[in-house]
């Protein structure tokens, strides 16, 4: 697997990217480390984070928080997914998977990480996606738009300023 993320982080011409994502599954595996060290010339600008509002969940990215402390990669922040469920219809919010233990929001300041946002559940993300469509496009006045929205707006803030910061060193 090592293999195949270098020839795809380094052999793909990339041309000019505002911003190159990189989804990986959860934990602190071999992939990990080499994406890191594939990228580490190119001055990422760091990790944004995903949990689920369950322990188990939290338990994974508390690793992870681990990791990219071991191997000096900034984290931007930490978003909490399946944060809730916002009917559609009567705008009532449902908490499937409870966080028992405090959540995202709790993990973030017991570790001085930023909570960039949470999205809650909504079946029209996956109807949006298996159609090929933009759901935030296609469902502007959802709750998990907005959330979206909001995530995006704190990562490229957190870009922006990165790579002012990085200018003024160099």
């Amino acid at each position: 697997m090592p293999g195949m993320i270098k020839q795809f982080l380094r052999d793909v011409d990339w041309g000019e990217v505002d911003y190159l994502i990189v989804d990986t599954p959860p934990g602190t595996s071999d992939e990990h480390l080499s994406v890191v060290q594939y990228l580490s010339g190119t001055h990422i600008d760091g990790a944004v984070l995903l949990t689920t509002p369950q322990e188990v969940s939290l338990q994974d990215v508390r690793k992870e928080i681990a990791f990219c402390r071991k191997v000096n990669l900034p984290i931007i922040g930490v978003v909490e997914n399946m944060s809730g469920f916002v009917c559609p219809k009567c705008k009532n919010n449902s908490q499937i998977f409870p966080p028992t233990t405090g959540g995202a929001e709790k993990m973030c300041k017991e570790l001085n990480i930023p909570l960039l946002g949470k999205v809650p559940l909504d079946p029209r993300i996956g109807k949006s996606c298996d159609e090929g469509k933009s759901f935030l496009s296609e469902v502007p006045e959802s709750a998990a738009t907005a959330a979206y929205r909001s995530i995006i707006h704190s990562i490229k803030e957190y870009c922006a300023s990165h790579n002012l910061q990085t200018e003024m060193i160099e």
